[in-house]
């Protein structure tokens, strides 16, 4: 029996699974299925999962009443493209962009921030 631990996908809080996981399959070229309860994003380059939460509410970000838990970073060629993709299929920009220079910050449909971004992050084994 091995001990080697994988991630297998990423799982985001949503008021409504399906709605949030259509939104994600969109904007990365995945396939959505589910529905409002459990929904999942199969994507070229990993998974999504969303669960319903009756009581979901928005992080407010860069600080405030509702702390952020998490956001997804996407790697993208062209960052004034793709951003007008993602605000095409329901993102807001957010007015706060600390790296500008190379990251835009959004908010999906439910609020979570999420980084549209051309400077790849180094992994250790690289």
């Amino acid at each position: 029996m091995s001990d080697l631990i994988r991630l297998s996908s990423t799982t985001v809080n949503a008021p409504d699974a399906i709605a949030l996981a259509r939104f994600y399959a969109d904007i990365t070229g995945g396939v959505a299925t589910g529905d409002e309860h459990w929904a999942l994003v199969a994507g070229p380059n990993g998974d999504i999962g969303f669960q319903q939460v009756d009581d979901h509410r928005p992080p407010t970000w860069p600080g405030g009443e509702v702390a952020m838990q998490l956001h997804l970073e996407f790697l993208v060629d062209d960052l004034e493209a793709t951003g007008a993709r993602v605000l095409a299929a329901g993102a807001t920009r957010y007015e706060h962009q600390p790296n500008a220079d190379h990251c835009f910050v959004y908010a999906d449909p439910a609020g979570h921030p999420f980084c549209l971004s051309t400077w790849g992050l180094p992994r250790l084994s690289d």
